[in-house]
């Protein structure tokens, strides 16, 4: 399997439901250019790891907004599944009304684009983190039953953001205030130096 890393996202136009609740026929990831996108795929709505996912990414949507960040979710449901799911409170096995795009990808064809589509059915828990030029700075592909961490997700944009202003390069577990190293053997051999 090849990577998007570090390369163009792949374009896509598809039918999606919006945070009001309006079901827009053309969502096309051009309209983010020169915002960051964190693009994340998951199988199937009415599951189970599935909404766990969605309210922890619709918990943490200010965090991201605060970044400049917007947060869009696909699976291979209709729209009008989507639809429903969002109009089905929490405690009765929906999302409710969370506050980012769920794209329907019915023909397949995004999640193939993005490497995640699994045994042509439905698509695995992929994560693109892309940048404002749109070109894909960061993903993982969990299997299906392993959720993903949200904070990690945003530590990856806070990692992102951090070198484009700085260009210093974030070592392993780097947060938000911690020392980070310049992309030089010196700068390394002072920074491990520190923090052996």
């Amino acid at each position: 399997m090849s990577t998007l890393v570090t390369k163009k996202a792949p374009e896509f136009t598809a039918t999606a439901v919006m945070p009001d609740n309006m079901i827009k026929e053309d969502f096309k990831l051009a309209d983010y250019k020169g915002k960051y996108v964190l693009l994340f795929f998951y199988p199937l709505d009415f599951t189970f790891v599935c909404p766990s996912e969605i309210l922890a990414f619709d918990k943490k949507l200010d965090e991201f907004k605060k970044r400049d960040v917007e947060v869009v979710g696909v699976s291979i449901d209709s729209q009008f599944t989507h639809f429903a799911w969002r109009n089905t409170e929490p405690k009765k096995g929906g999302i409710g009304q969370i506050g980012f795009p769920l794209v329907a990808d019915l023909t397949k064809n995004i999640s193939r684009d993005y490497g995640v589509l699994f045994d042509d059915a439905v698509a695995l828990r992929g994560l693109f983190l892309i940048d404002k030029g749109g070109i894909v700075r960061h993903s993982t592909i969990n299997d299906l039953p392993l959720g993903r961490n949200v904070d990690e997700a945003l530590r990856m944009v806070d990692a992102l953001q951090f070198f484009e202003k700085h260009g210093e390069v974030c070592p392993a577990n780097w947060k938000p205030g911690e020392e980070a190293m310049k992309p030089t053997a010196d700068g390394v051999a002072e920074y491990l130096a520190k923090h052996a």
